[in-house]
């Protein structure tokens, strides 16, 4: 297996085996180095047999394995980057039950660049025998300085008087999303909160804020939060239960960080699925926008090149610089339902002051093999449908970084131009082979 956007992910027990996962856990001890790793996880129902074996690989070339079990992807990065040491994930993130996948961190708590994962890719198909005395392994109960990092952010601020629904997506912060936001004050009714091994994402969280939504308007909340299977990622739904996604959210923070003089050399960093509407609307605002690959760890990237301090993606990843090594759900949805109370207007005045959304059509285009230069290969139907467009329109073709597709975005004046160029493109993809 190779990695993806976000690690390495596949179907649990036939793509991603736990053989592998043992081979991968002694090729990223001998390629990382370190003395000691992190490892947590979701509620998957493989998650268990990858992780133990994950861990195995790792203690056989020495490495001292702290457990902390089922607990999101940013309460690794954080502990990784607190002890200085190794960090890992079993998590296929925001995907169904019967895929999961392996996420590394490198000892700062950050995600590992294209050449370090090259270089265990390699190694892992040439692995020698162990020679190292094995290690122990440590069960750790909890994380109470995560808990206390989220909460340093409100500077002594509460949110008493804000009622929130947080759906966990039957994921890993189910036990944790509602104690740690009800810590800030905040009313909060929890959703989506008891994991079987198979309900991870399954009509809920940040990849459907259906359930979300009913819930908020049920309850009278100021706001939902959706998190996804690993709560890495962060959407929102308004009082009506309209949808906030990832584009607001950064859009919100941005203006916000730019009020309060800490958005610094006046920049964000987002991808290039962000929406022309936020691009446009912070030109208004003096904000300059960089744009990187899809993908967290680009966008960190860029943040640290540049000593950015805000940047991420549309689907939810929020990087908040100065205080994460990664996107954490449960951070920005604190920053988030603090700059709603502090600002005294509601969810839905916020988003729509921070951008305008230009309509934006999605489609993925299912393949059999991984297609890398799928933009190429339709390269004539893109010019055109770009030339039609003007500036008025975007269009993006890539292969998924996590799935066996092609993703075809259009952006366009209207919600129909834009799905009649996503459809055109999309068939100049199918027919490509």
């Amino acid at each position: 297996m190779k990695f993806g956007t976000d690690g390495v992910r596949g179907i649990a027990n036939s793509d991603l085996t736990a053989s592998f996962a043992l081979d991968l856990g002694r090729s990223a001890a001998r390629i990382l180095g370190g003395t000691e790793a992190i490892v947590g996880g979701d509620t998957r129902v493989s998650t268990a047999m990858l992780e133990a074996a994950f861990v195995a690989g790792l203690a056989s070339e020495g490495v001292v394995v702290h457990r902390l079990g089922v607990v999101p992807t940013p309460v690794v990065a954080f502990e990784a980057a607190r002890r200085g040491c190794l960090g890992a994930v079993i998590s296929a993130s925001h995907n169904p039950y019967r895929d999961n996948g392996i996420k590394l961190f490198d000892r700062g708590g950050t995600k590992l660049p294209d050449a370090l994962e090259e270089r265990i890719e390699a190694d892992v198909v040439n692995l020698p025998m162990p020679t190292m005395e094995p290690a122990q392994l440590v069960d750790v109960e909890d994380s109470p300085a995560y808990r206390d990092h989220l909460l340093e952010l409100l500077e002594g601020r509460r949110l008493d008087g804000m009622r929130i629904v947080v759906d966990a997506a039957n994921g890993a912060a189910s036990g944790l999303a509602r104690r740690v936001l009800a810590s800030t004050g905040a009313d909060v009714i929890a959703i989506h909160d008891q994991p079987d091994g198979r309900n991870i994402n399954e009509g809920c969280g940040a990849t459907d804020t259906t359930s979300l939504a009913v819930a908020v308007r049920a309850h009278g909340s100021d706001l939902g939060l959706a998190l996804d299977g690993d709560a890495d990622r962060l959407m929102a739904v308004d009082a009506s239960g309209a949808l906030v996604d990832g584009d607001h959210i950064i859009a919100i923070c941005a203006l916000d960080l730019l009020a309060r003089g800490r958005l610094r050399e006046h920049t964000v960093v987002v991808t290039v699925m962000t929406n022309l509407g936020f691009r446009l609307a912070m030109e208004t605002t003096g904000i300059k926008v960089l744009v990187t690959p899809v993908g967290d760890r680009y966008v960190l990237e860029a943040l640290d090149a540049g000593g950015f301090s805000l940047g991420g993606e549309q689907s939810g990843h929020v990087i908040f610089r100065d205080h994460e090594t990664t996107g954490d759900g449960l951070f920005t949805g604190i920053v988030l339902a603090d700059a709603v109370k502090r600002s005294g207007v509601p969810l839905a005045e916020l988003a729509a002051a921070a951008m305008v959304r230009l309509p934006q059509v999605l489609v993925n285009v299912p393949v059999d093999v991984p297609v890398p230069d799928a933009a190429d290969r339709v390269a004539e139907t893109i010019a055109s449908v770009e030339a039609e467009l003007g500036d008025h329109g975007r269009v993006l073709v890539r292969p998924s970084g996590t799935e066996p597709l092609v993703r075809v975005m259009v952006e366009a004046p209207t919600e129909a131009s834009a799905q009649a160029a996503a459809d055109r493109l999309a068939e100049a993809v199918r027919a490509a082979g």
